[in-house]
């Protein structure tokens, strides 16, 4: 093929020197943040036109965490919905997060002054830079790194929080120091009223002692009387005085339990979630309070059954290898206990004492504890799996530890978690999730009733009250409409949909779209989000944060919603609406979040919230300068969902007549890369413009088509993750055809990474070049929990399902990245394939990343894989 332009790069010794060098920014200066809307070089001073700010891409998605810096995160609807805490740093390339406050003012609203648009403000709760006198330098625990890299957490300064049941206090921690924020004194400081400091460091002298550290996970009491905390091998229990002032006396330190005598620290721990509960369950608590603070249950592990691994950085040889221990697939897993300590407390709320009791259930069957929830005015709830996760049960537990049965559930293969159930109602009912095989859809439960439409499947659930859920859904055309057909009017694409949008439009809410819905107990659905897109949010009481994007929106939308009860009944009133449409979003300090469009546009009328109070959260994160030239097909026999990604207008290859295909997939369970999210393809436009034809498919395993199509990949990865890649190579031609087929090449992450490497093993033919990026080549050497899940527990199969022993038949260049500081994936996966190939005589490329995780987060390292990888596939391809 001819090109306009040979292009030459340092060899790869030079850009190993150039990404294992130190960086030469400062990543936690907010001043290049310019507050107008030009996208900005990296100086701050020149505005970039568009093939530039794709040519400077790799350089400015690195500085500023993949363009999340100075964006509005982990918001909390607390009180009676008109307040809301989220996170957000000052600007696109600080990376030290604030905790702040939405305050919807009810009052002015009611009069008619602020119907939309501005109807609230926002309040700085707690600064980092303010509590801290090296903020942007933070010792953080070794315990909390590990909880943020299972979190995927790359930020800094306030990451997470806790907050009572009431909206009151917020408690953290910042560099193993206990805050807390009285809510009340901020938004009266903010007023005009009594200025006075509303954050202070809890319990400081008492905590300085060594016995009471590290402070990890503290959580408040529903209350705000007390937080607790683990400290590892102490679970601890802070009784917190009335006064917000700094040096407030009344904070007292108390220990409610530790480990047991003569029990190995490192082993045994208490307070915190093993290993898996954070990486494959998305449960990161070790403990929970009831919801009238008087017990706390409380977790307790022991890993010592864990095989030991040992995690190193061979740059420093003077430093010793860490050990740690890893669940490792076939293996011995933590033995979890769960202890009810029931807590007894002075008139005057100081802490007396516990009496603790031993939870009882079937720990032998049933090893996981997958979840657990506890609705005020009942008993706590928990789901526990048996080994093969094939049958679980959901019990509640009892005041004397006892435990009983509630529902139970069973798969052949798998069954699934879902976040946010098992939960119940607050008046008793249990609401439980469900694979569907015969519905062939992931479906909610009311007392064992199937009540959620088939079709739509259930991704996570928000809030459960006793009218509704509010939950994320993916729907499935397919099955939606053949059930709608059939007579159930719940399945039927909401007109509300079909009435704002136009019909491709409306037709787009399928697997692609992350919905935010609320399903009534008798099946009926109301969207809550207006445009397709990947949405979530969070309701308590009248109010309501919705965030997410779609393919129109530069940044990331944070829509606060509050119906103030003077409102209810104007809420689906016609001239409400009119009147609302009239208002302009208050853009806040700052840039303009969404130029031309109104905050009650992100919510469908018959939610309730177009037309009720609204505040849209300012967003400070910066832009990639750029609309993705991206559209979306369905290919092959199985109809995948395909985003194909071509060069932009003002490319050197905007016109040719051929383009190397570049294959971008994730493609393993639980994950999918096509989405009506425009931040999932910025990426891909770089690479467009470095003159590929950028090419996603979700294959099958991949989610959001229901469960029948996830469990094609039951005990095999390979065959349903590839022979699906390979079936979207072949059928390209029909939409595109400037795709060469003669130059095809494959990058991924993760399973990503091993699809790529299987790919050029296994596929030689269709898949001529790969760079894996931390590739589970044997998958033996992975988590028990995710990895038992799909392949079981006959070791034949992984055998099957692992690509190490495929090593002699590789003939097409690959390129194998990895992180030597990978807890997840550890490098002994790249390295077991490096040293196959190297016995089999075949030769490839290896790039260790010294002090990498499996996150990628360092600056230099983030921007230079992309470079790196491009000339790779350049020379690996014979095109340049």
């Amino acid at each position: 093929m001819s090109r306009s332009t040979k292009y030459r790069h340092p060899p790869v010794l030079s850009w190993l020197a150039f990404i294992l060098g130190d960086m030469v920014e400062q990543r936690n200066s907010s001043k290049a943040y310019s507050g107008t809307g030009d996208v900005v070089g990296l100086d701050g001073r020149e505005p970039l036109d568009e093939s530039e700010a794709i040519r400077q891409y790799p350089r400015r998605n690195a500085r500023t965490l993949r363009f999340r810096a100075g964006a509005p995160r982990s918001a909390t609807v607390v009180g009676d919905g008109g307040l809301a805490l989220f996170l957000r740093s000052d600007g696109p390339v600080d990376l030290a997060t604030s905790l702040w406050l939405s305050v919807i003012d009810a009052d002015d609203g009611a009069h008619g002054s602020r119907i939309c648009g501005d109807a609230g403000r926002e309040v700085k709760l707690a600064d980092p830079r303010d509590l801290l006198a090296n903020a942007d330098s933070e010792d953080v625990p070794p315990e909390e790194r590990a909880r943020r890299e299972r979190m995927r957490e790359g930020g800094a300064g306030i990451v997470s929080y806790c907050v009572d049941a009431m909206g009151r206090r917020v408690a953290f921690t910042l560099d193993s120091k206990l805050f807390l924020t009285d809510v009340s004194a901020a938004v009266k400081a903010s007023d005009g009223g009594e200025v006075r400091r509303a954050t202070r460091e809890v319990a400081a002298e008492a905590l300085s002692d060594p016995q009471w550290r590290p402070v990890l996970n503290p959580h408040i009491s529903p209350d705000g009387s007390h937080i607790a905390y683990s400290t590892g091998s102490r679970l601890v229990l802070v009784d917190v005085g009335d006064d917000t002032v700094e040096g407030a006396d009344g904070d007292a330190v108390h220990e409610v339990a530790r480990i047991a005598a003569g029990a190995d620290p490192r082993t045994h721990r208490i307070g915190l979630a093993e290993f898996v509960a954070g990486e494959e369950m998305d449960r990161y608590d070790g403990f929970w309070w009831a919801p009238d603070s008087s017990e706390i249950l409380f977790e307790s592990f022991d890993s010592s059954d864990e095989p030991t691994w040992y995690i190193s950085d061979p740059s420093e040889p003077e430093h010793g290898a860490e050990s740690r221990r890893y669940p490792r697939a076939l293996t011995g897993n933590a033995k979890v206990t769960l202890s009810l300590a029931a807590l007894d407390f002075s008139e005057s709320g100081e802490y007396r004492g516990c009496e603790i009791r031993q939870v009882q259930w079937d720990e032998s069957a049933y090893e996981y504890l997958a979840s657990l929830s506890w609705t005020d005015g009942h008993r706590p709830v928990m789901l526990v799996q048996n080994r093969r996760q094939n049958h679980d049960q959901v019990l509640s537990i009892e005041p004397d530890g006892t435990t009983s049965l509630m529902q139970e559930h069973e798969n052949p293969q798998w069954l699934d978690l879902f976040p946010g159930v098992p939960a119940l109602t607050p008046d008793g009912r249990l609401v439980c999730a469900i694979n569907d095989m015969d519905a062939n859809t992931n479906r909610l439960t009311i007392d064992g009733r199937p009540f959620t439409p088939t079709g739509w499947q259930v991704r996570s659930v928000l809030d459960v009250n006793d009218e509704n859920v509010l939950v994320v859904v993916q729907r499935t055309p397919e099955l939606a409409d053949a059930a709608a057909v059939a007579g159930d009017p719940n399945a039927a694409l909401p007109s509300e949909w079909l009435d704002k949008n136009d019909s491709e439009t409306g037709q787009a809410h399928d697997a692609r779209s992350m919905d935010v819905v609320t399903i009534a107990y008798d099946g009926s659905l109301t969207p809550v989000n207006q445009e397709p897109g990947d949405w979530s949010a969070s309701r308590t009481g009248q109010g309501i944060v919705l965030m997410g994007r779609g393919m129109s929106e530069e940044r990331g939308l944070m829509v606060h919603a509050f119906v103030a009860h003077e409102w209810v009944e104007d809420v689906r009133h016609p001239a409400a609406t009119e009147e609302s449409s009239a208002c302009r979003v208050d853009d806040g300090p700052g840039e303009s979040q969404r130029a031309g469009e109104f905050a009650q546009d992100v919510f469908t009328r018959v939610s309730g919230y177009a037309s009720s109070l609204l505040h849209s959260i300012a967003n400070y994160a910066e832009v990639p300068g750029f609309m993705p030239n991206t559209s979306f097909v369905r290919l092959g026999e199985r109809r995948m969902y395909v985003a194909i990604t071509r060069p932009s207008v003002s490319s050197k290859w905007a016109h040719a007549e051929k383009l190397p295909v570049l294959l971008k997939p994730y493609g393993g369970p639980g994950a999918q890369q096509v989405q009506l999210n425009r931040a999932f393809y910025s990426e891909s436009q770089w690479w467009a413009d470095q003159g590929f034809l950028v090419v996603t498919a979700d294959n099958r395993g991949t989610p959001g088509r229901g469960p029948l199509w996830d469990r094609e990949m039951f005990e095999d990865l390979k065959h349903a993750s590839l022979d699906d890649q390979v079936e979207v190579v072949r059928a390209l031609p029909q939409v595109a055809p400037d795709a060469d087929l003669e130059h095809v090449a494959m990058i991924g992450w993760s399973f990503g990474g091993y699809l790529s490497a299987l790919a050029v093993l296994d596929a030689p033919d269709v898949i001529h070049a790969a760079c894996a990026g931390a590739p589970p080549t044997d998958w033996t050497l992975y988590d028990t929990h995710y990895t038992e899940r799909y392949l079981g527990l006959d070791p034949k199969v992984y055998e099957r399902n692992s690509i190490v022993a495929d090593a002699p038949k590789l003939r097409r260049p690959l390129m194998l990245i990895h992180g030597f500081a990978d807890d997840n994936v550890t490098i002994a996966h790249s390295l077991r394939l490096s040293q196959a190939l190297m016995a089999s005589g075949r030769p490839h490329t290896y790039l260790p990343l010294v002090g990498i995780t499996h996150m990628t987060n360092d600056e230099t390292v983030a921007q230079n894989l992309l470079t790196l990888q491009r000339d790779f596939l350049y020379d690996a391809l014979g095109i340049c």
